[in-house]
């Protein structure tokens, strides 16, 4: 089953969150190859699926495959907390894949921990625009080739929490958020860097995702993911329980 909107993206309908993981492991690796003379851009995405979709590409099918001396891991947001904490969506991802697989240092950028989450989003942002060459935005040349979301039951996806003012940040390509309904501080990458992407690939599963994705693919506008864009492809990757 697949449908199709210019605005609101394809969807690809999937068994189960295993299923969407190993599809979505296959078709990194695809992209990676194909990406020739620049570096691949990703930005990793927290969550259980995701999580399962990096122990998979850290498995002997894809970790000698996938052509990790010209990808670049960034994340599209992190919890304010130490790297070494649970919470940490670099913790996870280093557990779940980093720690598994032969890739440059150099090549892994999390988010870092510091004096101030202000502090380290425009650290971040300055390590963005080092490997995109310019302080500014161009159309026609994405940031991102490929960033990873997730759904929140409420509506949320990175850090772009609802209620908060980074939803309306125009010109930053990461800032801070501090969630009325979630712990933690966070950074995340703001709307604007999220536009500038090749493919922006949605994950999720569960019942528990059934009425947000609803609300979110009929462009309801105070759901926080309605107004996710790209300057390339958006899909969703769900499993049946999501649609049935």
């Amino acid at each position: 089953m697949s449908g199709s909107d210019v605005k609101s993206g394809d969807i690809e309908v999937f068994e189960n969150g295993e299923a969407i993981a190993y599809h979505t492991a296959k078709w990194l690796c695809e992209q990676a190859l194909a990406k020739k003379g620049a570096p691949f851009i990703l930005a990793l995405s927290g969550g259980s699926t995701p999580k399962r979709l990096y122990e998979i590409l850290a498995t002997a099918e894809f970790a000698t495959r996938m052509p990790w001396q010209t990808v670049h891991l960034f994340f599209g947001d992190e919890r304010f907390v130490l790297p070494t904490d649970p919470a940490s969506n670099y913790h996870m991802v280093k557990e779940a894949l980093l720690d598994h697989i032969k890739i440059p240092e150099s090549n892994i950028h999390p988010i870092r921990y510091g004096n101030s989450a202000e502090a380290a989003a425009e650290s971040y942002q300055g390590e963005l625009e080092s490997i995109y060459g310019a302080k500014g935005l161009k159309p026609g040349q994405p940031l991102f080739d490929v960033v990873l979301l997730g759904l929140g039951e409420n509506g949320h996806t990175a850090s772009l929490f609802p209620r908060t003012p980074v939803l309306q940040e125009k010109i930053k390509w990461v800032s801070t958020c501090v969630p009325d309904d979630a712990p933690y501080t966070r950074v995340t990458l703001t709307f604007p860097a999220i536009h500038s992407s090749r493919h922006v690939v949605f994950m999720l599963n569960g019942a528990s995702k059934k009425e947000v994705f609803a609300r979110v693919r009929a462009g309801d506008p105070a759901e926080v993911a309605s107004h996710i864009t790209t300057e390339g492809t958006l899909v969703w990757l769900v499993d049946k329980a999501v649609v049935e």
